[in-house]
């Protein structure tokens, strides 16, 4: 086992890295907002709507992934090329950065991800916090934003963190777009040689750094926001105990 091709390939490989982050974080950021909606509209039985939700999350779960890359691939394109043809519209379809479906993929199964998770985190908050916000006059923009959301969102840290994790490890999936990602550019770099073996243990190797690094980040997310929400109550408590003591000196001053 050459070790000069092992640097040479690992260093090559990371190259892919930011198209990998990219798509993931790409999809990751964008189903939440959209997760958030169908994960609402099936809490609140939308009509219609919350229908809607449900088949789509069980289409998406339900393919597996390769498949929906080779369907938006290779249908999608054609597809998209004949309806141009037919109305006599100038764009050709195939000239579309492969990224541009990558990304699009990877957001179809990440809203429906997101909705799961967000749907588990909200149904984890008690109901009485919905009923507390009412009785303080709070409408229901402001008691999901101030109060439902906060407490779902630092819930569902821990499984966006397995989502973002699952999305990395699919996008080695993504080769058969002819998107450059790190398995594309170790696999060229296997190619003039046949060392094969050797460049999965660089994909290997890779993804395992990649992922590390992504679940340090979330454990230091998970931490701030847990200090976050420790630190109010501290101060409640700080003041609370100031004014103890303030009345103690008053019922002090009167006594004596």
């Amino acid at each position: 086992m050459a070790i000069d091709y092992l640097i040479a390939t690992f260093i090559e490989s990371l190259k892919g890295v930011p198209t990998t982050l990219f798509i993931t974080f790409f999809a990751l950021i964008a189903a939440l907002p959209l997760g958030l909606l169908l994960a609402i509209a099936r809490l609140k039985k939308i009509p219609v709507l919350s229908q809607l939700a449900r088949l789509y999350t069980l289409i998406i779960r339900g393919t597996p992934l390769i498949l929906l890359i080779l369907l938006f691939y290779s249908f999608v394109p054609s597809f998209l090329n004949a309806f141009f043809k037919a109305h006599d519209i100038a764009i050709d379809i195939f000239k579309v950065n492969p990224l541009f479906y990558a990304c699009t993929v990877f957001l179809l199964v990440a809203i429906a991800a997101v909705a799961e998770i967000f749907r588990s985190a909200l149904l984890a908050v008690d109901g009485g916090q919905f009923e507390a916000g009412k009785v303080a006059n709070l409408s229901t923009f402001h008691i999901y934003a101030r109060i439902i959301l906060p407490q779902a969102l630092v819930s569902s840290l821990p499984n966006l963190c397995n989502l973002a994790i699952t999305l990395v490890k699919g996008t080695s999936l993504v080769f058969v777009m002819t998107v450059k990602d790190i398995t594309a550019i170790a696999k060229i770099q296997a190619s003039y040689g046949y060392n094969y073996a050797e460049s999965y243990l660089v994909i290997f190797a890779i993804y395992i750094l990649v992922c590390t690094a992504i679940q340090v980040v979330f454990k230091k997310l998970a931490d701030y926001v847990a200090l976050d929400r420790r630190m109010p109550l501290k101060q409640m408590e700080k003041q609370h105990n100031e004014k103890v003591t303030i009345e103690k000196g008053v019922l002090y001053a009167e006594h004596s």
